[in-house]
């Protein structure tokens, strides 16, 4: 048998200690669950709106790229491609939202001149050279909040098995241990009232 199982004053208060905490516990992960919950729905509503306006910038830059191939020769531009710098402006940090270690990405758009000149080029070339930038940017930030809806999912997910072990297996054996040793230390008390009535009543004679 437990030693914190039998029937003290000492282990009265424990138990209801523990059963003070443990209610308390599954009432801060509830919440916590709840706010995860609502920054999650946030986050989907947020990735929906930007693959709608990816869709939409890819449509433009695939059109007047489909422009430039035209009029200026899909080989042309096949070489100007060649000259577009590679990306690394790309940072990755963290923040925290409840815990949840979720990824900031700072991105710098490049505000650098075009790489092929204005004379031997279209309009077309740089329309679709603008969509192809936005588009960019707009994946960055995409991938940075499907990750972190994600990583709040996952989170969600360990909350709620937390929550209900708290509610299902921890907050029940201690309201049952709280009962146990508190019937127990009344049926001693009710015996020990008995006992000293009955010498009381033997003195009395």
């Amino acid at each position: 048998m437990d030693p914190n199982e039998f029937p003290t004053k000492g282990n009265l208060i424990l138990a209801k200690n523990s059963l003070g905490l443990a209610k308390q516990g599954h009432e801060l992960m509830d919440k916590k669950r709840n706010i995860l919950v609502r920054e999650l729905m946030n986050l989907i509503d947020e990735a929906k709106t930007i693959q709608t306006e990816i869709d939409e910038t890819f449509t433009r830059a695939y059109k007047a790229l489909q422009n430039a191939n035209i009029e200026m020769g899909i080989k042309y531009v096949n070489d100007l491609s060649h000259a577009v710098p590679v990306e690394n402006s790309i940072r990755i940090k963290t923040r925290s939202i409840m815990g949840t270690e979720i990824p900031l990405v700072e991105y710098e758009p490049s505000m650098d001149k075009p790489t092929y000149s204005f004379f031997s080029t279209k309009e077309c070339l740089d329309e679709a050279k603008e969509n192809f930038e936005r588009v960019k940017e707009l994946t960055i930030k995409l991938s940075m909040v499907e990750n972190s809806a994600y990583r709040l999912a996952m989170n969600i997910r360990k909350t709620q098995k937390r929550a209900n072990a708290l509610k299902n297996i921890t907050i029940p054996l201690y309201s049952q241990r709280v009962r146990d040793i508190s019937n127990a230390l009344e049926e001693k008390e009710r015996e020990e009232f008995t006992r000293l009535k009955v010498i009381k009543r033997n003195m009395a004679k």
